[in-house]
């Protein structure tokens, strides 16, 4: 079932340090397979939210059993009174009442997340069957940005012809600042490190290297500038992060078109790291790539956040969550 040898090689080391992630949607069967992938793997421990009889029926139905499963329906879980209290005290300064916080709690995407908060859990994958706000709302109110004041965004990881990339940001942050856009190029460099492939970012534009004007090649080339002085702080040295930007996606891939339009750059012609200067850029480029790019993509995946929350194309199979959860469980070893 997994196609891809990259994320063989992320399950392998989510396997030296086992995890526990949710997965909120335990209705949908895309969901249970992934779960009984992950679980034969021995990559993660697993935590399903849902009908627990119609889950254990559809494992019976196939054969498989649920030894290394957790099932959870929320609505009848024990600890319901304690994460109603824990969101109504992260809230109730929003204006939550106890009320809400109740009703709230038995969100099971809310219900996944505050598990995360509580210590009962590691991670959560969720999106299958619910829009990307619908994931990230619980996360940013209750797991919030690690950094004070930066930027939460998510990810994608494209693999062509098993090579990945970082794609960011394809789904959070609309259209952003050149603060938002510096945040979103860190938070990028730190996943690459963490995930093992090379922090080269190059930050596209339709322009390169001054071939174009305007405001949205101004606001790339500030927030270049931004990145590279963080880059010469103590929390990044020797960390072997390059940056460059402005520069065309032509430019920043393919090292014959590199040299004729910016030879003297050191990220240009083998950017593993591509930011987007907007979210439209972002979401359409994705997804060309990988419907007639035939690339494997997964995400979005939040970056930023104090625990990792992550997102699913509603169009997913079950081989993408599988490969999600992967990506989730290396997150939670940070």
């Amino acid at each position: 079932m997994i196609k891809s040898t990259y994320i063989q090689s992320l399950l392998e080391r989510a396997k030296e340090n086992i995890k526990t992630i949710v997965l909120p949607e335990g209705e949908d069967e895309r969901v249970l397979i992934a779960a009984h992938t992950i679980t034969t793997e021995k990559a993660a421990k697993i935590i399903i939210l849902g009908d627990t009889d119609k889950i254990k029926k559809f494992y019976a139905d196939k054969g498989w059993n649920l030894d290394d499963i957790e099932l959870v329906k929320p609505e009848e879980d024990a600890r319901l009174p304690e994460y109603t209290e824990l969101l109504y005290n992260l809230r109730k300064e929003k204006g939550l009442t106890r009320e809400d916080a109740a009703k709230l709690a038995l969100n099971y995407n809310y219900f996944g997340t505050l598990m995360i908060k509580a210590g009962h859990a590691d991670g959560m994958v969720s999106g299958a069957n619910h829009s990307t706000a619908d994931t990230v709302r619980p996360a940013l109110q209750i797991i919030k940005s690690a950094k004070k004041g930066c930027s939460v965004s998510s990810f994608f990881i494209i693999l062509a012809n098993n090579k990945p990339y970082i794609l960011s940001d394809c789904g959070i942050i609309i259209n952003p600042t050149d603060k938002e856009l510096a945040d979103i190029a860190l938070n990028a460099a730190e996943t690459a490190l963490h995930l093992h492939i090379e922090p080269s970012i190059a930050m596209l534009s339709f322009s390169t290297k001054g071939s174009g004007k305007g405001e949205e090649v101004d606001k790339v080339l500030r927030a270049t500038q931004m990145v590279e002085a963080a880059l010469q702080s103590d929390e990044y040295k020797n960390t072997g992060i390059q940056i460059d930007g402005e520069l065309q996606a032509d430019a920043a891939l393919d090292s014959v078109v590199a040299a004729k339009k910016a030879p003297h750059s050191h990220v240009a012609g083998h950017a593993s790291v591509l930011i987007f200067p907007n979210l439209e850029a972002g979401n359409i480029s994705y997804k060309l790539l990988q419907r007639l790019g035939g690339c494997e993509a997964y995400g979005p995946i939040l970056q930023g956040l104090n625990a990792p929350v992550n997102d699913l194309s509603r169009g997913c199979f079950a081989e993408d969550i599988v490969g999600v959860i992967a990506i989730t469980c290396i997150q939670a070893t940070k």
